[in-house]
């Protein structure tokens, strides 16, 4: 899920999705656990397509 500026992972998220988050200059994964807690990667992606592919394979992964 992607999300604008100014929208939470709280506010917009459910356990299992995976956020987009941009903030002044790149782009953040974050993963919600089944009881609420967000994780991310330790740095962002350069552009909104790494940031979208990586959220892709991740969720393929999990799906094995």
């Amino acid at each position: 899920m992607t999300l604008a500026a100014g929208e939470s992972i709280a506010d917009h998220c459910s356990p299992g999705d995976i956020a987009l988050v941009q903030d002044a200059a790149d782009w953040w994964t974050h993963f919600v656990g089944e009881d609420g807690a967000v994780d991310s990667y330790d740095q962002p992606f350069p552009s909104y397509n790494k940031a979208l592919w990586t959220a892709k394979a991740a969720a393929e992964f999990s799906g094995e």
